[in-house]
């Protein structure tokens, strides 16, 4: 029994120096910035830029239950969501909502 403790204790401490330290230490750095600089602006931009890159590869080579859909269903999900959301002003749900009933009721059709 005393060896497992050790073995999630050893988890437990690897884990949050591999993740949460770096968190802190980015909080830290991260007060220094000011909110208009160079920096921050191409960190923004990649964190965009990833989001996207994994957003497009769901919608063109998904895995799973949605993979049998067609594309052009998905994209058309797509275009409707993205078309929702600047048309509610910029929100995040209405385009996910959107989006999703977009595929499910495409999907129910097929």
């Amino acid at each position: 029994m005393n060896g497992e403790i050790w073995t999630y204790i050893v988890i437990i401490v690897a884990g949050w120096l591999a993740t949460d330290m770096w968190r802190w230490l980015g909080v830290l750095a991260g007060n220094r910035l000011r909110d208009d600089s160079e920096a921050l602006h191409w960190v923004r931009a990649v964190a965009t830029a990833l989001v996207m890159a994994v957003t497009a590869k769901l919608i063109v080579f998904p895995t799973g239950e949605i993979g049998g859909s067609p594309l052009w269903l998905r994209l058309a999900a797509t275009g409707l969501g993205f078309l929702a959301f600047l048309l509610a002003g910029k929100k995040v749900i209405v385009g996910v909502v959107v989006s999703l009933a977009t595929l499910a009721s495409g999907l129910a059709l097929l």
